[in-house]
C-alpha cells in the first residue's frame, strides 16, 4: 500500500477582536481522508490478525467466529500476498493434533506453511458445526481438512488429509507436495 500526500493550503483566522486577515498558510496532509482510513483499516487488520486468525499452535475453539476468524485470515493474506489454509476439526481428534505437532516440528515444512500461508483452524464439534461456514465449500468427509482459499477467499482446493498420511504420522514428501502445489511460490 502507498500513501500520497499533497499540499493541502488553509486558512489561518486571526485572534478574537482583530480585523480579520486572510492569510493562506502551506501545509503537508495525507491525500484524502479515505487513504487515510485505509491506512489505518489495514494496520488494524495487521494488528487484529494475530488475535482473530489463530495460528497452528492455537486450539479448535467452539467459541470462536469462524466467519470472522477466516475473514481475518483472508485480510492478512491479501495484505501478506499470502494463501489461507483453513484447517477444519476439534479437540477430540487425534489425527488433528497429529497434524499440529508434524507441522510444528518440521523445520521445513513449516517455513513453508509461514512464507506461503495463513493458517486458521475452524472448529467442528458437537457444541458448534460451524455449519455457515462450511457449507460455503466442499463436504467434509473425514477430519482434520483442509480447505486452500486465495486471498480474495475463493476456494482453491478442497484436502482431504487422509491421503497425506503414512502409518502413524503425515507423510513428509506429499504434504510438502501439497504446500508447494497451492502455494504462491
Amino acid at each position: 500500500m502507498t500513501c500520497t500526500f499533497r499540499v493541502q493550503w488553509r486558512r489561518r483566522r486571526a485572534p478574537f477582536g482583530l480585523a480579520p486577515k486572510a492569510k493562506w498558510v502551506y501545509s503537508e496532509a495525507m491525500t484524502s481522508r479515505r487513504t487515510f482510513q485505509t491506512a489505518a483499516l489495514a494496520l488494524a487488520l495487521a494488528l487484529s490478525s494475530t488475535a482473530s486468525a489463530q495460528d497452528i499452535r492455537s486450539k479448535f475453539d467452539p467459541s470462536r467466529d469462524a466467519a470472522k476468524d477466516v475473514a481475518a485470515a483472508v485480510a492478512t493474506a491479501k495484505a501478506q500476498g499470502k494463501r489461507v489454509i483453513v484447517d477444519v476439526g476439534g479437540e477430540w481428534c487425534p489425527w488433528c493434533h497429529i497434524l499440529d505437532r508434524f507441522v510444528l516440528s518440521n523445520a521445513d515444512v513449516k517455513a513453508l506453511v509461514d512464507s506461503n500461508y495463513v493458517w486458521v483452524k475452524v472448529n467442528f464439534s458437537r457444541e458448534n458445526k460451524n455449519e455457515a461456514v462450511l457449507s460455503k465449500w466442499p463436504t467434509v468427509k473425514g477430519y482434520p481438512h483442509l480447505f486452500v482459499l486465495d486471498a480474495d477467499g475463493k476456494l482453491l482446493h478442497s484436502q482431504d488429509t487422509g491421503s497425506l498420511e503414512a502409518a502413524k504420522d503425515y507423510d513428509k514428501a506429499k504434504f510438502v507436495a501439497f504446500l508447494r502445489k497451492y502455494g504462491n511460490t
